[in-house]
């Protein structure tokens, strides 16, 4: 029996027909070489695994009894996970003819490179903007104060939202967005799992801290395509999905800038982190009040 080349790890919650798009354009574009898919569903009301054991047999199925968040699922599949590289995806994802062989090509081409992210298209073929620098004080004052937003085109200033990125480049990158992330299962061993105090935000920004401080390279690869619908988990819940988004982030920043900051500095991104949160939820519930 040849060894596993790709493990394909999907976490899912209540998109069962995403899902099942996702899982068909899987095996009708497959990677040229022997892969796994792996689904953890964590306790969806809509049937999601009953339909998964029904019409993908082959599929390696998790079917938790409550929702244990993304970062656990994407850790059950990982640690079940046996490829030479494991791919973390969402649902509400479908690949293309060569996505999966692009991914692995690049990722065999680069041994230096511990992560990869893919081109994100809507369904119109529009791009999504789909990579960040890291929230470094810098980059997240930034942002909060709207001088990023001014000045969209200046790098020293835009360096979180990254406005300025040309999607159509091939480029190093902090952290692209796991709706595609490819890695080696060789950096997992090395770096750890999803950190789990994140249970659905941020998780995939620490790992890809994590990973760049282990000395990897992160390269968003503009030939690696993706069809991504987007957030057809996180809709379902967006009031509380804002508030555990800021959370998450203000949890980023105890894990790994309290004590190495000015405490002042400190102090003043918790307190931006927390301003916007309130002004989000604001605007949020007057965008929901009008329609």
């Amino acid at each position: 029996m040849q060894p596993i080349t790709l493990s394909i790890c999907i976490v899912n919650w209540n998109t069962r027909t995403l899902l099942r798009a996702c899982l068909q354009s899987l095996y009708r574009y497959p990677l040229a070489e022997p892969f796994e898919v792996i689904v953890v569903d964590n306790a969806s009301p809509d049937g999601s695994a009953a339909m998964v054991r029904a019409e993908f047999p082959q599929v390696a199925l998790i079917a938790n009894t409550q929702n244990l968040g993304y970062a656990q699922g994407n850790n059950q599949a990982m640690a079940q996970a046996q490829g030479e590289f494991i791919l973390l995806l969402n649902p509400d994802t479908e690949v293309f003819p060569d996505t999966l062989d692009c991914a692995v090509g690049f990722m065999r081409a680069h041994g230096e490179v511990g992560a990869i992210g893919a081109r994100q298209l809507f369904p119109d073929g529009r791009v999504q903007a789909s990579v960040r620098g890291f929230p470094t004080p810098a980059n997240l004052l930034f942002e909060a104060s709207g001088v990023a937003r001014l000045l969209p085109r200046a790098r020293a200033l835009g360096g979180y939202r990254m406005r300025w990125f040309d999607y159509n480049q091939t480029a190093e990158v902090d952290q692209p967005m796991a709706t595609f992330l490819m890695t080696r299962r060789a950096i997992v061993q090395q770096v750890g799992l999803m950190d789990e105090a994140f249970p659905l935000f941020f998780n995939d920004v620490d790992w890809c801290y994590r990973i760049r401080q282990a000395g990897w390279k992160i390269y968003y690869v503009s030939d690696v395509r993706v069809l991504h619908h987007g957030g057809a988990s996180t809709r379902q819940v967006r009031l509380s999905a804002i508030r555990e988004s800021h959370r998450a982030l203000e949890r980023f920043y105890a894990k790994h800038y309290r004590g190495r900051l000015n405490p002042l500095l400190y102090g003043l991104c918790v307190g931006a982190i927390r301003l916007g949160l309130w002004m989000r939820l604001v605007f949020a519930r007057m965008r929901g009040s009008r329609s």
